[in-house]
């Protein structure tokens, strides 16, 4: 059975386990999830043959993981959220980097996390405090294009929103 490595990255907090588990268990954010996602395999029927898809799930307290996962890695979904202006810069100087140094081959999807948020009234007026406004999917596609990855997509574990566009894209794109 063919398998394929993905690699689910981004700060903390961006929703990548929820994004993990929304697919895997299609559980919902808000419930307590006995555990985190670390490293995970499901197997998944494209076009008739069964695909082992091993998804890990990556975040800023696990760096000293990163260089023993980054080998043999198919794909990288590098995550951030909409509603986190700071962890889309860090797409730039933080993961990009790092994906590119470690795993250059590799192909890579940039997500934008948390869209059911990016026209949630409480979460825009937080950002306008602050002098920030979500991240628009121009920006979105804009960074794709700066780091190389082979596609933008935004999704939301709560709605389920881009779900199966998220995890097709990984699969169908090695």
């Amino acid at each position: 059975m063919q398998a394929i490595k993905c690699v689910v990255l981004g700060d903390s907090a961006v929703g990548k386990t929820h994004l993990l588990n929304s697919y895997i268990a299609n559980a919902l954010p808000g419930k307590t999830i006995p555990m985190v996602i670390f490293d995970y395999s499901v197997t998944v029927m494209v076009d008739g043959n069964p695909i082992d898809l091993c998804l890990w799930d990556i975040g800023e307290d696990k760096l000293e993981f990163l260089f023993l996962r980054y080998q043999s890695v198919h794909i990288f979904l590098i995550c951030f959220s909409v509603v986190n202006p700071a962890s889309f810069e860090n797409v730039r100087t933080k993961w990009y980097p790092e994906v590119s140094k470690l795993s250059p081959t590799a192909l890579i999807i940039l997500v934008g996390t948390q869209a059911d948020l990016r026209n949630d009234r409480e979460t825009i007026e937080r950002l306008r405090e602050s002098g920030l406004k979500p991240v628009s999917r121009a920006q979105g596609l804009a960074m794709a294009d700066e780091i190389k990855a082979a596609k933008y997509l935004e999704c939301s574990a709560v709605t389920h929103q881009g779900m199966v566009e998220v995890f097709g894209e990984a699969i169908h794109g090695v």
